[in-house]
């Protein structure tokens, strides 16, 4: 029906909230207090009702932590898969961390040929300076009477001389052994206790020539450094244990821009030319004052004829001292202090400020950019150097859903054998399974680490019903908001068959739409109106699409029919004036050069995630707005083109 002939009304306001209304109803008291009660609909009685859950376009989070990955749990099993079976290196070194349960030491040595004669030490002493006098008379009294002291197997029980300004090594020689059969009890025993001795760390020498290092922990040999075990909560930017100390698992750190400060650069500080200062009685401006005063420098010289000299006082601070006397807010202030620059003494008040209202003014002059530290991957160094293959979580994340859906489907196959084979089975199917919904529904271009907060109200509500399906319900009545709005033509298909799979389960699908398409295909049709507002608000026909096209009362049923037409414009208006953009690139544009017409009614198309919200809302919209807020300032900067041209047409 016409928008405003009471579509939602009928659909969410009445059916939901009274299915939602007595599922509430039919629970405890004490469940009911946690929940949100509805007020009963203005109608006189439904029956056959199931309990409902309304998929609209308006509750798309808003929270900067939430991605794709996370609203729709696949980042919960991708965490649980790495945790299990990922392998560490040292982000330094690159070296690959191993750490053994006493079971897979003895399997593993247990491999090696038949007769090899093995030294199970353990690793008490690493470079460490003294004469170790007490620890080897300590190891002799609990038995031991052999040690590997600097490379060199030697008897306890003969005198050992130790230089004490040199760094040595000792490793406890805790049992001898050949391979051969029957020996693994023996083994299990021996590796136990040598781990135990040695604090986690054991070292098996076989035939006098290879070497083995094993170690409980996560310890890289060579240079002792200990990493954390492997958790899920370790790949978690929700959590302080996971999250990239810099940006706190933002992915993006504010700095304050001198740029953003300055209105215009033929001004002077009292006309107003540096934002912050632009308020005569501030404490920041009258300290400005008095340095300029200093310096013998008039207020009223334009920013751009400072000396370069003062300029960096400015913004870059010094450490001269200078003496500071003015009265401010009924106030008298006389002292003396080196000047930090005025970016940094914004970032001080930033970061003490209790006021929202002052944050947010103060968030006007700042940059959001990649953190530097993570290079906006949100997790700490040792959750980013842990690797399925080729590929850390990260990685998996920074795909397409359908490239990530090949990954999980076929190549990770290939990297994952034996026992790691076996843990990751079950994990790999649900994450496989979440994945293949999201492309179902026409989403499989959107990356799991994309902000949900970036989300367009269609691809939302698709994400929220690609999880539904995942949830496999039945007897369930899921109420839709137009689901087909931002997607294109060509995936129209794919949501409708996801919308039928839904139905094929044992669920009933209710679905406000104006999508052609999906009336077609829709079991039964409602049809509301005949207009909107007064006018509107009946059920103008029901049942199958070819009964509602005998209806000559709907406008629906004109439009369907071919009755009503749009009739396309036989003159068009040219365009005379343009923007025009050079090289936009972010997110997926490539480059883009792009001539955007005034004056006229200009259409951004193309298939969904091809750039049109990227170059438009994140790239045209911000280069325009700060074109115009700072006028003709020679300090603009260009940050995702390399050039705009006629933003002079339009007003601010």
């Amino acid at each position: 029906g016409p928008s405003g002939s009471g579509k939602s009304s009928l659909a969410f306001d009445t059916i939901y909230v009274e299915g939602q209304r007595r599922y509430i109803e039919s629970l405890s008291s004490y469940a009911r207090q946690f929940l949100g009660q509805h007020h009963p609909p203005d109608v006189e009685s439904i029956s056959g009702l199931s309990p409902a859950i309304a998929i609209d376009q308006k509750s798309t989070s808003k929270n900067p932590r939430s991605t794709v990955g996370t609203i729709t749990e696949i980042y919960d099993y991708l965490r649980v898969l790495f945790a299990r079976v990922g392998d560490l290196y040292d982000p330094e070194t690159n070296t690959l961390i191993k750490k053994h349960t006493p079971a897979q030491i003895v399997r593993e040595l247990l491999a090696l040929k038949e007769k090899s004669k093995l030294i199970l030490m353990a690793s008490v002493v690493s470079q460490k300076k003294g004469d170790f006098k007490k620890e080897i008379s300590k190891f002799l009294s609990m038995g031991f009477n052999r040690a590997r002291i600097d490379g060199e197997i030697m008897l306890l029980d003969e005198e050992i001389k130790l230089a004490k300004a040199k760094p040595h090594t000792i490793d406890i020689v805790v049992d001898r052994i050949v391979v051969k059969e029957g020996i693994e009890k023996r083994l299990t025993d021996s590796i136990e206790h040598a781990l135990k001795l040695g604090e986690g760390k054991c070292i098996v020498w076989a035939n006098e020539k290879d070497e083995y290092q094993f170690s409980e922990n996560n310890i890289n040999p060579k240079t002792n450094t200990v990493f954390p075990d492997l958790e899920p909560r370790l790949f978690s930017f929700n959590s302080p244990i996971g999250a990239c100390p810099e940006c706190n698992g933002l992915g993006e750190s504010k700095n304050f821009n001198i740029d953003l400060m300055i209105l215009d650069d033929n001004l002077g500080i009292l006309e107003g030319a540096i934002k912050p200062l632009q308020k005569k009685n501030s404490f920041l401006f009258n300290m400005v004052k008095s340095i300029l005063k200093t310096e013998k420098i008039s207020p009223s010289t334009p920013l751009k004829e400072l000396p370069p000299k003062v300029s960096k006082i400015l913004f870059s601070g010094s450490n001269k001292i200078y003496k500071y006397t003015f009265k401010s807010d009924h106030s008298h202030f006389e002292f003396s202090k080196p000047f930090p620059g005025i970016p940094k003494w914004l970032e001080k008040k930033f970061r003490e400020t209790g006021s929202e209202r002052v944050r947010k003014n103060l968030e006007g002059y700042m940059n959001i950019q990649t953190c530097t530290s993570c290079q906006g991957k949100r997790l700490n160094p040792v959750a980013l150097s842990t690797y399925i293959g080729d590929f850390n979580i990260m990685d998996i994340c920074s795909m397409s859903v359908a490239d990530a859906y090949t990954w999980i489907t076929q190549e990770i196959q290939s990297v994952l054998g034996g026992e790691k084979a076996v843990i990751g089975k079950k994990l790999i199917v649900e994450i496989a399974n979440r994945l293949k919904f999201l492309v179902d529904v026409g989403l499989g271009y959107l990356n799991l680490n994309r902000a949900a907060n970036g989300l367009s109200g269609g691809e939302s509500q698709r994400i929220r019903l690609a999880t539904q399906i995942g949830s496999a319900l039945s007897g369930v009545l899921y109420v839709l908001d137009e689901p087909s709005i931002g997607l294109h033509q060509r995936d129209n298909t794919k949501l409708i068959k996801t919308l039928k799979n839904l139905r094929n389960i044992g669920n009933t699908v209710l679905v406000v739409e104006h999508d052609e398409e999906t009336m077609r295909e829709a079991d039964f049709l409602i049809d509301m109106g005949p207009g909107a507002g007064v006018h509107g608000g009946r059920v103008v026909a029901q049942g199958t699409a070819d009964k509602i096209l005998k209806n000559k009362r709907g406008l629906t049923a004109k439009f369907l029919g071919g009755v009503e037409t749009i009739p396309v414009p036989t003159k068009r208006r040219k365009a005379i004036h343009f923007i025009k953009m050079k090289k936009a690139e972010h997110h997926n544009l490539k480059k883009v050069d792009a001539e955007i017409p005034l004056n006229i009614l200009t259409c951004i198309t193309g298939v969904s995630g091809s750039g049109k919200s990227t170059l438009i809302h994140e790239v045209l919209v911000p280069a325009c707005r700060s074109y115009l807020s700072r006028a003709h300032s020679s300090l603009y900067s260009k940050k995702n083109y390399h050039s705009i041209s006629g933003v002079q047409q339009i007003k601010s």
